[in-house]
């Protein structure tokens, strides 16, 4: 019964190559949409889970990773006298102008942080040292958005806020795919772009009888250019979050308590829950998940379609012979067995070059746009599963017209 599978399946070649491009669209748009919706994901985590913190310290008003109210610089020094903390390291988002060397205007994020530090740190250095980062103004971007950012080599300056940006490297595979464009800092750095052309002002409040001196840093625009040399961090400066690596063997779940209850208003998560609020944000709050996956559903619908009609149209074409079979006293069942067969190898030569086709995809749009088409070895099976499903769903409608056969349509004119 197989060759008589294979006979029908090869015998006319061009509608044979239909029907595998149909199944491969199908296939490769539902692993497309997949990938984007699993790459999108991890994308807006990226910087968490390739953190080296034990516990996320952060606003109570926290709703995604790049969306909270501040804390401040001062918090951290409260933050190491908590026991159970065996290290607290800042980290600070702030949203900056970028003017290119020729010119061109974008949306940067500024990732600052301690590059001497240990909780906190950029992956996948492509170019450059990240201990460059401590010289005044240096800044390193992803490798994805040199298009974006008309910035091709290590050496080239630009500006962010009207302050000077010399870029002295690159990272590769970093970039969040909801976000403006990544710029790795230090602490220093972001806070001289964050004040560029401002001046600060320190006010203080008259305290009243008992109570202690309360002083606030404020900035105010300034007429004259901000200082090249980065400003000296001060405690009442913002910060986002406060990165906490435990004492070895010190439970996560007491320090948390610890932690908010000795940082007012501030909330704590481990990493994997920091991860998991924020992208638990994103595919159901955003419906970024469902339109994805109404994709992947469409793709499903087509292939089904296009796979059913050819297998229609080959037991079509082949009656006669499925009647002489039956005249022959062949079995319903064994007459299943050649359409589900055909179906099988329908989907596994259209899974095969679908699944390269979106591999080689996947390389080249993170390498040359920053969009991450992430196709995990769990994926792959899961979507082979889908085709031969796909592909045997569709032989039912084969199957139904097989069972109303007539063995004496072998004796007709």
């Amino acid at each position: 019964m197989a060759s008589i599978a294979r006979k029908n399946l090869f015998e006319d070649i061009p509608r044979f190559l239909v029907a595998q491009a149909g199944i491969m669209f199908a296939v490769s748009l539902v692993t497309i949409q997949t990938g984007i919706l699993n790459g999108f994901s991890r994308s807006t985590v990226l910087l968490i889970e390739n953190s080296r913190a034990d516990i996320w310290v952060g606003a109570k008003e926290m709703v995604h990773f790049e969306l909270t109210q501040p804390l401040t610089l001062g918090q951290i020094q409260q933050t190491k006298q908590i026991e159970g903390v065996d290290r607290a390291e800042p980290l600070m988002l702030q949203s900056g102008r970028w003017l290119s060397p020729t010119g061109d205007i974008a949306p940067v994020r500024l990732i600052g942080f301690d590059p001497r530090g240990q909780l906190f740190r950029i992956w996948d250095v492509a170019q450059g040292q990240p201990s460059d980062l401590l010289q005044p103004n240096a800044v390193f971007l992803d490798a994805g958005n040199q298009d974006s950012l008309k910035v091709r080599r290590v050496g080239e300056t630009a500006q962010i806020s009207g302050a000077p940006a010399h870029v002295v490297g690159f990272t590769q595979g970093t970039q969040s795919m909801v976000s403006s464009a990544f710029v790795f800092t230090s602490l220093e750095n972001t806070k001289a772009y964050v004040t560029a052309g401002l001046t600060s002002t320190v006010r203080c409040n008259v305290p009243a009888s008992g109570e202690e001196l309360e002083c606030t840093t404020v900035y105010e625009q300034s007429e004259t250019a901000s200082p090249t040399e980065p400003p000296i961090l001060e405690s009442t400066d913002p910060v986002s979050y406060i990165l906490v690596r435990a004492t070895p063997g010190h439970s996560l779940e007491a320090l948390k308590q610890r932690i908010e209850s000795q940082l007012p208003g501030t909330k704590a998560w481990t990493q994997s829950e920091m991860a998991d609020h924020t992208r638990t944000y994103w595919q159901l709050r955003t419906g970024i998940g469902f339109v994805l996956g109404l994709g992947a559903t469409v793709g499903v619908i087509v292939g089904m379609v296009v796979v059913g009609q050819i297998l229609y149209a080959s037991v079509s074409d082949h009656l006669k012979e499925f009647g002489t079979l039956k005249a022959m006293g062949a079995s319903d069942w064994l007459l299943y067995r050649v359409i589900v067969e055909q179906a099988l190898w329908m989907a596994v030569l259209g899974y095969v070059p679908s699944m390269l086709l979106c591999l080689g995809l996947g390389t080249w749009t993170s390498a040359t746009q920053g969009i991450m088409i992430l196709i995990t070895p769990s994926m792959a099976v899961g979507i082979f599963g889908i085709t031969i499903v796909m592909c045997v769903g569709s032989a039912l409608f084969a199957i139904h017209k097989v069972t109303h056969v007539d063995p004496a349509i072998v004796f007709k004119a």
